[in-house]
């Protein structure tokens, strides 16, 4: 798979430490693998992982690029408390099907299973990179931006990676107050795209307005951050003819 990395947290505070500080219930991987982000204290997402139990211990998997970034945050929020953080040698893999010891993808059943250590062959690029697009799954560098994206804009709460009864977490009130008080106006749509495949990142322009940027594309569809009210009918990204869907 793709580069990744897991990262151990062990020590008395942990499970503490990590609800202070993550988007999701910390209690709800007591049932299996969960999603969640750590966010700046303005609310804009930093990097996003999953998280699993293991015996007192947590695991956290995060992309390859964001793991040194990740590991000097959590340092930072540590302060005296007993956790201690390591960077593992486990593998991940993610499977289109389940095998012994896998976990279902707590994103979107479609995005199949994902197994920590062992050797079983799992899904390519491409095929895994076609899930996301046909199940509107953001990825961290591409469709996920640190300091930039905001979790609601971004699905998160469809992607089970936000709880809003937890409590207090560094970038809460922000989220909060995006669910309660304001309609969003823009965010991730899944979009048909017709032509020649633009690089990532093409700006999506409805006449002469922009209207929005095309990210990840496959099967003749793609993961596009739009404003809601101007993306509409026929849209232009580069060479190719968007529309959403």
């Amino acid at each position: 798979m793709h580069d990744r990395r897991i990262l151990r947290l062990s020590g008395a505070d942990t499970r503490d430490f990590l609800q202070g500080l993550i988007s999701n219930d910390i209690a709800k991987a007591d049932d299996g693998l969960i999603y969640a982000a750590l966010l700046n204290p303005q609310g804009k997402y930093l990097v996003d992982f999953f998280v699993l139990r293991d015996g007192d211990d947590y695991l956290l998997d995060v992309a390859g690029d964001l793991s040194r970034g990740l590991m000097q945050r959590l340092g930072m929020y540590r302060l005296r408390a007993d956790v201690q953080i390591e960077e593992t040698d486990l593998s991940v893999t993610a499977l289109a099907e389940a095998v012994d010891g896998a976990y279902p993808d707590p994103r979107d059943a479609g995005m199949g299973w994902r197994l920590y250590g062992g050797d079983t062959p799992g899904m390519d690029r491409s095929e895994y990179d076609a899930r996301r697009v046909a199940h509107l799954v953001p990825e961290s560098g591409v469709e996920l931006i640190p300091n930039d994206s905001y979790l609601l804009e971004v699905g998160f709460e469809r992607l089970s990676g936000v709880d809003f009864r937890k409590g207090c977490y560094v970038g809460q009130e922000v989220t909060a107050r995006m669910k309660h008080k304001t309609e969003l106006r823009k965010g991730l749509a899944r979009v048909a795209v017709e032509g020649p495949v633009p690089e990532v990142g093409t700006p999506i322009n409805a006449d002469t307005r922009q209207a929005g940027t095309l990210f990840t594309v496959a099967a003749g569809q793609g993961i596009a951050y739009l404003r809601y009210d101007r993306a509409e009918g026929e849209m232009q990204a580069g060479q190719a003819t968007v529309r959403r869907l």
